[in-house]
């Protein structure tokens, strides 16, 4: 296992983390996995044995469920890890039982570390935003909970470009602890974020944090232009992220063929591809079965070569939009002739 420096912190978390979205679900969280404690302590173990560090909940993740599971896993390794959770959802019916106030935030802090069995937080992540709640009083709070030691680090999620420098000057402005992370959406089938996230990260040396590398199970193999998946398959059941269904078979088509010829799966070949994007910090798998987990860890041992790498841009770029198209080719004509 390879391990990556998380932002500016100084601290490294591995390369491939374990999300804990199958945990316990029921009802609507079902369709992700609904595992009990057994059989999510078993995968849990196996990425430690694997070299797995990083492991990410959320406080809404099968009713708080997911968190409940995940801690009592970890057990006495609880210090070996990095736990990253997040805030921001509904978790009751009442009208302040979800956003980003200091009223819900305080609430769910405590609630969360009650369910994860711990007396921090290592990574604490706003979900999305709230357009109801002012960044201040947002990043107030939070600061608060980093000072007072019940969360060590402050993350992102969710968010755009503009929402990542409004709230870092922000911080810096008041004095805050910034947002040293951005959990996002990134793989083959959905590059969205090189227009403006990732270029942000770079320029705040902030890490990041993929979900979903796989397009939610589109990009793990079952899927093609002859194959349609089963019925009990999560991207059968609930199609998300959304993917455009045509040029994702064509990059499944690249990545059938690479795999075949390293003698790999699809899905393997798909997390490499992320992993071998200077931006990212660590790409958060879940699984149902040991033997999913098993074939997404192996991913983290495969360096793609330079002609792989660039099959499978040229399938899956993204088409330039204004205001990058005028500069497509920049006359440097001046240079040369003022050197």
């Amino acid at each position: 296992m390879k391990y990556n420096l998380l932002g500016n912190t100084g601290v490294l978390v591995s390369e491939i983390g374990l999300g804990a979205m199958t945990f316990g679900g029921g009802g609507q969280w079902g369709v992700f996995g609904g595992l009990g404690e057994q059989d999510a302590a078993q995968l849990v173990w196996q990425a430690l044995d694997a070299g797995v560090n990083f492991f990410d909940t959320s406080n809404i993740y099968a009713g708080g469920r997911s968190e409940e599971i995940l801690g009592k896993a970890l057990g006495a390794k609880r210090q070996d890890v990095i736990i990253a959770t997040k805030v921001r959802g509904r978790t009751g019916s009442g009208p302040n039982d979800l956003g980003l106030s200091r009223l819900h935030i305080m609430r769910q802090v405590e609630e969360s570390l009650k369910r994860l069995g711990t007396d921090y937080i290592d990574l604490y992540q706003i979900h999305n935003p709230d357009q109801l709640t002012d960044w201040e009083e947002t990043l107030r709070a939070l600061d608060d909970l980093v000072r007072s030691g019940k969360v060590r680090y402050i993350g992102s999620s969710n968010m755009t470009g503009w929402e990542l420098m409004k709230a870092r000057g922000i911080s810096r402005e008041l004095g805050l602890h910034a947002f040293k992370s951005s959990q996002s959406y990134y793989s083959l089938a959905g590059r969205d974020i090189e227009r403006e996230i990732i270029p942000v990260l770079k320029d705040q040396n902030m890490g990041l944090l993929v979900w979903s590398p796989l397009a939610g199970g589109f990009l793990s193999g079952k899927y093609a232009r002859t194959r349609t998946g089963n019925s009990d398959d999560r991207h059968t059941k609930f199609a998300f992220p959304p993917v455009d269904v045509e040029k994702a078979y064509s990059i499944i088509d690249v990545l059938e063929d690479i795999a075949k010829n390293r003698e790999s799966t699809v899905a393997r070949i798909a997390l490499a591809w992320v992993l071998n994007q200077p931006a990212v910090t660590s790409v958060v798998v879940g699984a149902k079965r040991p033997d999913q987990l098993q074939d997404n860890l192996e991913a983290s041992g495969i360096v793609l070569t330079d002609d792989e790498l660039a099959r499978l841009d040229e399938v899956s770029r993204l088409p330039i939009e204004y205001p990058a198209w005028p500069f497509m080719e920049e006359d440097d004509s001046i240079i040369r002739k003022h050197p």
